[in-house]
């Protein structure tokens, strides 16, 4: 019996085999990748946010403008945003979600979720240090 070919198929099982687990670490990446980008951008929305839900000391803009701003200004976009605008001296708090878009290969495009919170007290803001 002759046994031609059979190092042809575990070559090609083998470089199979590498070829998938290559796109799997490469997708994992840009997963990893894509949520350090949602977590950045999702952070800085909701210190944009809970500044701007204070009016005396925001930029004029209204807490949801503000999160969309700093969100599309770091590649995301907002998704949900509770900035309630509180024209007090109490301390106050902002939850933000952003999504990222990444291109998984095999898989397709995907988006990538994080969630932010920020307090902001006003009175804080008046100290001189």
């Amino acid at each position: 019996m002759t046994e031609r070919g059979a190092v042809s198929i575990l070559v090609i099982s083998v470089l199979a085999a590498l070829i998938v687990l290559g796109l799997a670490v490469t997708g994992a990446g840009l997963v990893i990748d894509a949520r350090a980008h949602a977590v950045n951008a999702a952070d800085a929305a909701a210190l944009a946010a809970a500044v701007a839900s204070f009016p005396p000391l925001g930029s004029g803009a209204a807490p949801n403008s503000a999160a969309r701003a700093m969100a599309v200004a770091n590649g995301a976009r907002l998704v949900e945003c509770r900035c309630p605008v509180v024209p007090d001296w109490v301390p106050r708090s902002v939850t933000v979600r952003v999504g990222v878009e990444v291109s998984l290969p095999l898989v397709g495009r995907r988006t990538v979720f994080a969630t932010s919170e920020a307090e902001f007290d006003p009175t804080a803001a008046l100290v001189i240090r």
